[in-house]
């Protein structure tokens, strides 16, 4: 995908060390803009920075304090951030009863805190400049409830109403909100949760071309994109018939 010319934009991209949020780093630096890039691993993140030509800042987004403190190295350095990508995120695959107090936290912070603070942080300066572009990474199983997924089904739903509410909240002053919702991506996330992908359909897509999604749609001014489009089916028939999608569900899984 080739992005317009964003020379001079200043981006900040979370979860860059791996997946969807290395793509989108190296697409937005192609485009011109100067990317900063965060993660928890450091050294995973500083050689996604060096391919990028980005700028490297770990953090762990689980940390509030932290995550209040990384968009303002970003602003200390450059005065702005006109692109914000959600990306970071957590998995669990497992029943409600096996987590711990600390692993929900966790999911929490990182799925829905996170990226809820950061969006606070840049917000005043692009509603001030009157351009902006937010993209989130949300999941299918935000829209649907995913079996053994509870937490993170739940930050995921949140995350979606988050971004719903905040589109309205800035509506007609400049601000682009876009949500990325993918099935599934063939990235570290399934190892990282404890249970590899079970199913043949719907297949896993590249990282790459989850990147190109969410970015066309950020700058095409689309408030959301499924990732395949055909997973706007089951959303439809979940929203309309909402006793017959959990009779399927039930059923199929």
């Amino acid at each position: 995908m080739q992005l317009r010319r964003l020379d001079g934009a200043v981006a900040l991209v979370t979860g860059a060390s791996s997946g969807i949020g290395t793509a989108a780093a190296h697409r937005l630096a192609r485009a011109g803009a100067r990317v900063f890039l965060t993660g928890r691993d450091p050294q995973r993140l500083a050689a996604a920075a060096r391919s990028a030509g980005g700028t490297a800042l770990p953090c762990d987004l689980v940390d509030p304090e932290r995550t209040a403190g990384l968009v303002q190295r970003v602003l200390d350095d450059t005065g702005r951030v006109d692109i914000l990508v959600n990306n970071a995120g957590q998995g669990y695959a497992g029943a409600l009863t096996a987590m711990g107090d600390d692993q929900i936290a966790a999911l929490v912070a990182a799925n829905l805190t996170a990226p809820m603070l950061l969006t606070r942080a840049v917000l005043p300066g692009m509603l001030a400049r009157g351009r902006g572009h937010l993209g989130f990474v949300g999941s299918i199983a935000g829209r649907l409830g995913v079996r053994e997924e509870a937490v993170y089904a739940g930050t995921k739903a949140g995350l979606s109403v988050f971004a719903d509410s905040l589109r309205q909240e800035t509506a007609g002053r400049g601000i682009v909100v876009t949500e990325l919702v993918p099935a599934v991506v063939d990235t570290p996330f399934f190892d990282r949760r404890g249970r590899p992908y079970p199913r043949r359909r719907p297949r896993p897509v590249s990282a790459e071309r989850a990147a190109d999604a969410l970015l066309a749609g950020m700058f095409g001014n689309r408030s959301e994109v499924c990732l395949p489009r055909w997973m706007y089916l089951p959303i439809a028939v979940r929203a309309a018939l909402p006793a017959t999608y959990r009779r399927l569900a039930g059923r199929f899984g």
